[in-house]
């Protein structure tokens, strides 16, 4: 699913309900930069029932250009790192 298919599976369950589509789009936009500013402020992000997302270092290592097989340095990065919770899970 992308974000246009969670957009229309949201609407036709509140058809009816006088929310736009133009207001849904914002209400789910600001809903993502929202969880995106807790992981960044906070390291981690908990929906209860659904799954917590966490800030993950990742250290410099060594790698390799695939096209030319020379090697590369990797710097360190950060990422987000998502586990399911077990009622998710259980859903599956």
């Amino acid at each position: 699913m992308n974000k246009q298919e969670l957009l229309e599976t949201i609407s036709k369950r509140h058809a009816g309900n006088g929310i736009t589509k133009k207001a849904l789009t914002a209400i789910v936009n600001d809903t993502f930069a929202a969880i995106a500013k807790g992981i960044k402020k906070a390291g981690r992000f908990s929906i209860p029932g659904f799954g917590t997302f966490t800030v993950k270092a990742r250290a410099a290592r060594k790698g390799r250009n695939p096209q030319t097989g020379e090697p590369i340095k990797i710097k360190a990065s950060k990422s987000v790192k998502f586990k399911a919770a077990p009622r998710l899970k259980k859903s599956l």
